[in-house]
């Protein structure tokens, strides 16, 4: 139980700890610069001071480390903390201030201007006198700042504007800098005007946007804080500061039309960055038209130079990053003097105090992204793209109403030689990466394809660290704009054209390498639809292969087999795609592993350095190596290969286990091609000759193949299974349809049968080039009179199939369902004919 009591004890009492430190930054700080100053003696506190002004800071952590304040390099003093004195003789500051009234505190603390109009506005008596008071006092630097026109109103009548003026700095009720909590505002002395508290993280407490320089000293009947400024009443709302304000008429009818001038009504902790009326002068016509025009855009445009913080410039030591109300960001920071925003300095004024907030005049306006056109969008390091996409008029595409998603290269993927192609050709280029609908970065998920405005499909692969779309992988940078999105890509997207076997064909330095995919009876696997990673041997990785040795590799097409697949992987891994520097592991379809990293933009294989990368093909992808790859642990059994395999790979030990073998790879990993048939079909005699040029087209249905893969959706895994079924469209080459009689024994049968056959061949040699058709009348005349006893068949030749079109249906399994397809259908008279079947083995 006592165990028990201590454990709540504990956990109430740093809960209660928690709390009351959360909201005193400014003794936090207080107590780090003591920290810095321990070596100069007891109570002493270092601070920094702005080079060339009188503005000292206790410091965060980061200004004292870079030593500068809003950019500018500051000097460090030592000085006694408050509360403080020295005393001669001694090191540091071992004395307690004295503790006095109200009146005798602000002589203490050097705030004797202050001090000497209480005595003027017949004040002093009653800060001597009994009660508790919290007094914000005026710096005499902050005196000196004071306009002299108010300055001299004031001291003209020291009886009720000064004395009203000093009771506006103080609260009856005595509050530490701890008591004073972020966003509380407090009822001043005078009048019941607010006073509006901000205690920031990096130790700055304000009192309408005046900082306190010197706080805490205790009082007998209160507690004083040095200010940096002389308070005025505060009392309209910042929608009110608009309305009346003659140089912000164009923001007032921006706010008014985007419905959005109400919310800076309402009570809250604002911060707005008035654009003036030159700033909205300087914008472009048509930008500033085409965005009031659109209520979405303006209202967001609005809505960008609002904070729903209230940041006073005085707390503002360095860069920071604030929400705005539109939902994006800008980073407010300083320079010197100035206040900047997103890095330029653009305020005219600061620290317009109103009920509701601060205001901020400013003399540009800030766009936000999401009132931008999707090409607007492009930024410093895609100024190529953009300017490319505008010249070769490609931008008045893109429709303000439209949709869509610009890929856009780095200006450094654009080369002397792309620059300098033909204009028609660049055209198709720029093109290729400018998709039909707008996609943002969590909507990509990895197999998904692409269509462009040109009607090219690009195909995405998402990978742990990295997004890619063909060749090409993205960087940093995605925004979202009125009618699009923008992602920005390393290098120029290039679509792929060619199989993976096509490219291989087309490329003179992988014709070793072709030819054992030949021999191995592989040319299937890389030419027919799939997704593979094959790393191809240049011609250089076969020296001193004699022909002898090529032929005893042909021989056992099971170990060439085992070799050439352990270069096949199946999926499409970009070497962009891969995290630099980190090693990842490949199952081939040899069985073996693959080891690749990236180094330096380097792709590397089992540690061999890949000689180009990133080849795309519509099957897959290839990098180019310049030796053979072979799998360390797999061990060779025969001497004539060991021998052929130590002259072509020297980077590593082969195993040698005399009369290992190598495992036997059935070729059933992908799906082979549609084996051709001879179709039967029974019924009556039909005669049909298809002549030279010729050809039929029919449509073959292919099995549908079901995929699973994982789709990004609000940044979260979601699997989803998809339906893939592949339609074929083939023209047929000739083909001639002929009886074949299978009952009977007249001369005139096997005369007819005889004269058959010979068509039959005759017709073979025409579908390869030569011979010569039979006419139909010629068959007929043959057949009448063969009599009705005979059981006919009709026997079709067909010629290899060409397919002319393609096209691929998918079906989401679970937002439709999957359709049973009949597998007979009845002719036009209403016989069941047979159709053709689809083998695969």
């Amino acid at each position: 139980m006592k165990i028990f009591f201590l454990l709540t004890f504990s956990t109430i009492f740093l809960t209660s700890f928690e709390q009351a430190s959360a909201s005193a930054h400014y003794d936090k700080i207080l107590t780090h610069s003591r920290i810095r100053a321990r070596d100069q003696g007891p109570n002493v506190c270092a601070l920094q001071q702005v080079m060339g002004t009188k503005k000292k800071y206790f410091s965060t952590c980061r200004n004292w480390y870079q030593g500068a304040i809003c950019g500018k390099k500051a000097t460090v003093l030592y000085e006694c903390c408050p509360g403080y004195m020295k005393m001669d003789g001694m090191r540091g500051c071992p004395a307690v201030a004295p503790i006095d009234h109200v009146y005798g505190t602000l002589g203490i603390v050097g705030a004797t201007s202050t001090q000497q109009y209480s005595d003027m506005s017949k004040l002093r008596e009653e800060i001597e006198g009994r009660g508790s008071f919290t007094f914000f006092a005026p710096s005499n630097e902050a005196w000196e700042q004071l306009s002299s026109e108010i300055h001299r109103n004031l001291v003209d009548n020291v009886n009720i504007e000064l004395y009203n003026a000093l009771h506006h700095h103080m609260i009856n009720k005595r509050m530490l800098t701890k008591d004073l909590k972020n966003g509380m505002t407090l009822v001043s002395m005078y009048n019941g005007q607010k006073l509006l508290i901000n205690h920031y993280p990096n130790g700055v407490v304000t009192v309408n946007c005046a900082r306190v320089i010197h706080g805490n000293q205790i009082a007998t009947n209160g507690v004083v804080h040095v200010i940096d400024r002389v308070l005025t009443p505060v009392g309209n709302t910042i929608q009110d500061f608009i309305e009346v304000e003659d140089d912000l008429s164009s923001l007032r009818a921006a706010a008014i039309t985007s419905d959005v001038l109400d919310i800076l009504g309402r009570p809250g902790h604002y911060t707005l960055f008035a654009p003036t009326n030159e700033a909205f002068e300087s914008l472009p016509r048509g930008i500033l038209e085409r965005i009031m025009g659109d209520k979405v855009a303006s209202e967001a445009l609005v809505k960008f130079h609002i904070l729903n913080t209230l940041q006073c410039s005085e707390a503002i030591m360095g860069g920071a990053v604030y929400e705005t109300l539109e939902g994006n960001t800008l980073e407010v920071g300083c320079d010197g003097e100035t206040l900047t925003v997103n890095g330029v300095k653009m305020v005219k004024r600061k620290d317009i105090v109103t009920s509701n907030g601060v205001i901020h005049l400013i003399d540009k306006v800030l766009i936000p992204d999401s009132a931008k056109q999707v090409i607007e969008l492009g930024g410093a390091q895609q100024t190529t793209f953009t300017d490319l996409v505008a010249q070769l008029g490609l931008a008045s595409s893109l429709r303000p109403e439209g949709q869509y998603t610009l890929l856009a290269p780095l200006n450094g993927a654009f080369s002397d030689d792309t620059l300098q192609m033909d204009q028609r050709l660049l055209k198709t280029i720029l093109q290729n990466h400018i998709i039909k609908v707008k996609i943002g970065l969590n909507e990509l998920y990895n197999g998904q394809e692409l269509e462009t405005i040109g009607g090219k499909l690009l195909r995405v692969f998402v990978y742990r660290t990295a997004v890619c779309v063909e060749n090409s992988c993205m960087v940093r940078g995605s925004k979202e704009g009125r009618n699009g999105f923008i992602h920005v890509f390393r290098q120029i997207i290039k679509p792929a054209e060619k199989t993976l076997h096509e490219m291989l064909r087309n490329d003179k330095r992988f014709s070793v390498f072709l030819s054992l995919v030949k021999a191995a009876d592989l040319d299937d696997v890389l030419s027919r639809p799939g997704e593979w990673t094959l790393f191809v041997p240049t011609n250089d990785a076969f020296k001193g292969l004699t022909d002898d040795d090529k032929d005893i590799l042909i021989r056992d097409k099971n170990a060439l087999r085992n070799i050439l697949l352990y270069h096949l992987t199946q999926g499409v891994f970009i070497g962009s795609g891969f995290e630099p520097g980190v090693t990842n592991i490949l199952k081939t379809i040899q069985g073996g592993k693959l080891y690749l990293k990236t180094v330096n933009d380097t792709l590397l294989v089992n540690e061999l350095k890949a000689r180009e990368s990133d080849l795309m093909a519509t099957n897959g992808v290839i990098h180019v190596i310049d030796k053979l790859l072979y799998p360390a642990d797999l061990p060779v059994g025969n001497d004539q290969l060991l021998t052929i395999l130590k002259k072509l790979i020297k980077y590593i030990q082969i195993k040698f286990v005399r009369d290992s073998t190598f495992k036997e790879i059935p070729l059933t990993f992908y799906n082979p091609s549609i084996t051709q048939l001879t179709k039967l079909i029974e019924g009556e005699p039909e005669f049909k000759i298809v002549r030279e040029g010729e050809t039929i087209t029919k449509v073959i249905h292919g099995e549908p193949v079901i995929k699973t893969y994982t789709k990004i959706i609000d940044g979260r895994p979601v699997e989803v299974t998809e339906k893939k079924v592949t339609e074929e469209r083939i023209i047929q080459g000739p083909e001639i349809k002929y009886t074949r009689i299978t009952a009977g024994g007249s001369d005139n049968e096997e005369k007819i049968k005889k004269f058959l056959e010979e068509e039959v061949t005759k017709v073979t040699k025409f579908i390869e080039g030569d011979g010569h058709l039979l006419e139909d009348e010629e068959i007929k005349r043959l057949l009448q009179g063969a009599g009705t006893e005979y059981t006919k068949v009709t026997k079709v030749i067909e010629g290899e199939p060409q397919i002319i079109e393609r096209e691929i249906k998918k079906v989401h399994l679970e937002e439709a369902p999957v359709r049973k397809v009949q597998a007979n259908k009845r002719t036009q008279g209403g016989s069941t004919r047979r159709r053709t079947r689809l083998a695969y083995s």
